[in-house]
């Protein structure tokens, strides 16, 4: 159900990791949780976040969530084709980046899941 080539966070972000660049995107899981969505509250490009950081958030017609950083480093691009189908992330939850951002330390990944063990976590 979850796609074995990212890992997880316990806050429902998924981190695909390639050489020294990451995208970050939110689970299946979450955006089952929020429902329709409205806005995606993007960050600008250049902005530096630490691993766990709020980097912006996502509404839906149910709630606002805050979007936490899996990894530290700096955005190198924004998915703004978000800003105007929000929607997306519900359509395609794994395939709907949100941010791309250059790592500090692509081996930084204290506290991350694997496929399985997130699937267990939301079970």
């Amino acid at each position: 159900m979850y796609p074995s080539d990212r890992q997880y966070t316990k806050e429902h972000e998924w981190v695909v990791v390639s050489g020294t660049t990451a995208r970050v995107g939110i689970t299946d899981y979450a955006q089952e949780q929020l429902g329709d969505v409205v806005f995606v509250e993007l960050p600008e490009v250049g902005q530096a976040f630490e691993q766990g950081a709020q980097f912006g958030s996502i509404e839906s017609v149910k709630a606002v969530s805050d979007l936490y950083c899996p990894m530290a480093g700096k955005v190198v691009d924004v998915n703004t084709a978000l800003a105007d189908r929000p929607e997306t992330v519900n359509a395609d939850p794994h395939g709907a980046w949100i941010i791309a951002i250059e790592l500090s330390d692509p081996d930084q990944t204290t506290g991350l899941l694997d496929a399985a063990a997130y699937a267990e976590l939301v079970s």
